[in-house]
């Protein structure tokens, strides 16, 4: 060996071991070798905090599953759970944190329209899978859309198309939008509207509030005195508490029937049988399921079994069906690797929590039933007996917008 091709060995050897010494070498072996690590980025204060915590708790649940199952191959799952504040510019940087420091493998979450598509921005750019748990048209786009972009929720057009259909018909034609000011409520008045141009309604106003407000009564006046039939209130969280109440005190059921596109069994549980008595709405998730449907049955139990015979919300088995999917696409790629993960989100055909789902290819999004539920207020069976299922809209992708109308190529 001559004296200069010596020197470019030692060179390369020294190269070689710092680079197996450096935090870079370490931390791929760690994502490649360690425990399958999940970032979990959702509101865990806010108005939206109840619903966020239920997700964390039915999250858990699939940690839980996937580990005493064997994991992949022996390697854990670890959930990290983070508060985005439910704030777009908190979210992006939980979300580059758990990327870039804690070195996630995937990330899961969101409850917001447009914190998610902060959430996506990060991880499309990094090229980090992103199941979102929350409802988005825009997210399945293909101008806010990647490869990396998976869709666990409903979509807004979904949840409104398969809710119009059912109290158009039922319910009459003139109708008054109560809407939150911002994607999720927009995008839910555009669905209602589509749905509802066939059967002829009549949209008599569109009044918007912002997020967070706590007083309805100066907007009820205006919304009896245009005596429409049906009043769909479309907001979230504690917004819809109060909403609940003040219409229900200010005797608009008496006049209209009303109507929440998310019915929250959260919001349900906390205002009480009075305030939400009558009100229809869309879910994609509750625990009265199990009477019907095997797997949701075995959800609840699991979920029974870790948190104190409490039984699941709607947000909170988003939050485990995003989890689970990607783990159970771990294994039948049987690795993260990250193209090879996709390829398994793709093909699969699952029923972890409320019948057969799969994700459409073109633009990732679950096609699932919708339900439509009405809310009790007697003969309940105990204080989680909140709802009747009144109608199933069974998973079919004709009650999706095109994958053309997406701008995607099929």
């Amino acid at each position: 060996m001559t004296a200069t091709t010596r020197r470019r060995a030692l060179a390369a050897a020294a190269a070689g071991a710092a680079l197996a010494a450096s935090p870079f070498r370490i931390n791929v072996l760690r994502a490649q070798e360690g425990p399958i690590r999940v970032g979990f980025p959702v509101p865990l204060t806010g108005p939206y905090a109840t619903e966020a915590q239920n997700q964390v708790r039915a999250a858990e649940v699939a940690i839980a599953e996937f580990n005493e199952s064997g994991g992949l191959n022996g390697r854990r799952a670890e959930l990290l759970p983070r508060d985005d504040r439910l704030n777009p510019g908190e979210a992006a940087t939980r979300t580059l944190e758990l990327i870039e420091r804690e070195r996630v493998n995937f990330i899961v979450g969101s409850l917001s329209a447009s914190v998610q598509l902060a959430v996506n921005n990060v991880t499309k750019a990094r090229r980090v899978i992103f199941n979102s748990i929350s409802q988005s048209d825009a997210i399945n786009e293909a101008s806010d859309w990647s490869p990396y972009t998976f869709h666990e929720a409903l979509n807004p057009h979904m949840t409104a198309g398969a809710v119009g259909r059912y109290v158009f018909s039922r319910f009459g034609k003139r109708v008054v939008f109560l809407t939150a000011d911002y994607a999720y409520g927009h995008e839910m008045v555009r669905g209602f509207q589509r749905a509802g141009a066939p059967l002829g309604i009549q949209v008599l106003a569109d009044i918007r509030h912002p997020i967070g407000q706590t007083d309805f009564s100066t907007l009820l006046p205006r919304i009896q005195a245009l005596r429409p039939d049906l009043l769909i209130a479309i907001n979230f969280g504690r917004d819809q508490q109060i909403t609940m109440r003040q219409a229900t005190d200010f005797g608009l059921k008496r006049s209209m029937k009303i109507v929440a596109p998310v019915l929250l069994y959260s919001a349900r549980v906390a205002a009480g049988p009075q305030a939400f008595e009558g009100v229809v709405g869309g879910t994609s998730y509750y625990w009265r399921l199990e009477d019907t449907v095997p797997s949701a049955k075995a959800f609840n139990d699991k979920f029974r079994r870790m948190h104190n015979g409490a039984v699941p919300t709607d947000y909170g088995a988003l939050g485990y069906g995003g989890v689970r999917t990607l783990l159970e696409a771990c294994r039948l790629a049987g690795s993260t690797d990250t193209d090879k993960v996709i390829e398994a989100m793709r093909s699969l055909r699952y029923d972890y929590y409320k019948g057969p789902q799969y994700y459409r290819r073109c633009d990732h999004q679950s096609v699932q039933s919708v339900l439509i539920v009405e809310s009790k207020s007697r003969d309940m069976k105990d204080e989680n007996d909140v709802f009747n299922i009144v109608h199933i809209e069974e998973p079919n992708e004709a009650n999706l917008r095109t994958c053309a109308e997406l701008g995607h190529a099929g």
